[in-house]
């Protein structure tokens, strides 16, 4: 596949097709003997070392049910393999939902369950289900009963974070990541099921970024206590944590960004006021804060408060958001700005993240934009390249899996 074209205009469909094929090709081997999805190597082989992944396992199996829906060879079977994880290796037959991880003896690391987990198994059932792999009606009827039990604060129109593993007792911690990956399933899950309660609790959801974005000049806070006040110094002595860094996440104003503008497309009429004002205003802090913050291209990861950047390796899944939001604004307003940024971010992934010798994208550079390993080794995830891939060629409402369903003429659910 050549990048021919990339240096300053777009890819063209084609281009991202043939992306999306070789991405999902180097996710084939990702079955875990003990079920689920294997955390792979640089290579693509399965790191056998490393638990099986409850989020892991269900992006595997978001992604190749999305491949399976292009009719990409191979996919349905990989899919359905991770599928099967979800439903038994994964599973907590004693006390219902998701263990966080699987050992090597088979046994849970830790016992903790987590929203950002559970959310992501509501994703992966909800493409599984469109993409109409077996199990994957059961599998979505019991992650949503879990979530709306155990997750959905409905007094609040927000989640908890985390429990212990009896469903005992929540944990004081509340998260914006664990909010945005639960916006995102309930989408999917409306567009999955036809009930559009789902649409609207991600609109509440969506009202927390609206709120908040103005009043830290666009850059999230992310850690929250119990009663959602904000906690703007948690990890600052462990700035590069991989789940709750310190300072604002430049990928998340970005990923906010998009997911906002899914919520108005959503929900029309019903969507609440500012998606569109917030959106912009994520996106162009993100831009001024993360992009070529440094003197080299590439966004840095994270930045303090004041937009100075504090972890600057650049990873993948930044550039991706990047690249899909982009997309996304430039498809809500038609704005030539936008789709000069989209052109520049694929311009960029093209010459320093996409890897042609051993396959997938590197999931972290250094500040020189030199393949680096402190905070992702390996490759695990195909999520943020394969939907940059897809993004852009489908429209804003619904969700992928639904849209790519009714793009090959699938029914759209009763």
């Amino acid at each position: 596949m050549s990048d021919q074209g990339l240096s300053g205009t777009p890819p063209d469909d084609a281009w991202l097709d043939a992306e999306c094929r070789r991405l999902l090709d180097f996710g084939r081997r990702v079955a875990h003997p003990l079920g689920g999805a294997a955390w792979l190597d640089d290579e693509g082989a399965p790191d056998l070392s490393r638990p099986v992944h409850t989020w892991i396992t269900s992006r595997m199996v978001h992604v190749h049910g999305l491949g399976a829906l292009l009719g990409v060879e191979g996919c349905t079977p990989i899919a359905t393999a991770a599928l099967d994880g979800l439903r038994t290796t994964l599973r907590d037959a004693e006390h219902g939902g998701w263990f966080g991880a699987i050992g090597s003896d088979g046994e849970p690391e830790g016992t903790a369950k987590s929203c950002y987990d559970h959310a992501f198994v509501m994703l992966a059932a909800s493409t599984a289900t469109v993409a109409g792999l077996p199990g994957a009606d059961d599998l979505l009827a019991e992650a949503t009963q879990v979530f709306e039990r155990r997750f959905w604060d409905e007094d609040l129109g927000r989640v908890f974070d985390e429990w212990d593993r009896t469903w005992s007792e929540a944990a004081p911690y509340r998260g914006l990541n664990s909010t945005m990956h639960s916006l995102e399933a309930m989408l999917a899950v409306g567009d999955a099921t036809g009930d559009t309660s789902w649409h609207r609790r991600a609109g509440r959801l969506a009202g927390l970024v609206v709120d908040l974005a103005p009043a830290y000049d666009g850059r999230l806070p992310e850690h929250f206590g119990p009663d959602w006040s904000v906690d703007l110094e948690l990890n600052r002595d462990r700035p590069d944590d991989p789940f709750k860094p310190y300072g604002a996440t430049v990928g998340h104003g970005l990923e906010w960004s998009r997911l906002l503008l899914h919520v108005e497309a959503a929900l029309a009429a019903e969507a609440p006021p500012g998606l569109l004002e917030t959106s912009r205003l994520l996106f162009d802090r993100a831009v001024a804060d993360g992009w070529h913050a440094d003197g080299a291209p590439g966004f840095v990861y994270t930045t303090d408060w004041s937009g100075t950047p504090v972890v600057r390796q650049r990873m993948h899944w930044v550039a991706a958001e990047g690249i899909a939001a982009a997309a996304a604004l430039h498809r809500r307003t038609g704005e030539e700005a936008y789709a000069r940024r989209y052109a520049e971010w694929w311009a960029y992934a093209a010459e320093h993240l996409l890897d042609r010798e051993r396959g997938s994208w590197h999931h972290e550079l250094d500040p020189a934009n030199r393949p680096h390993a402190s905070v992702w080794p390996g490759k695990p995830d195909l999520y943020h390249a394969v939907q940059a891939t897809l993004l852009p060629r489908l429209p804003l409402a619904p969700g992928l899996a639904r849209a790519l369903a009714l793009s090959q003429g699938r029914s759209a659910p009763a």
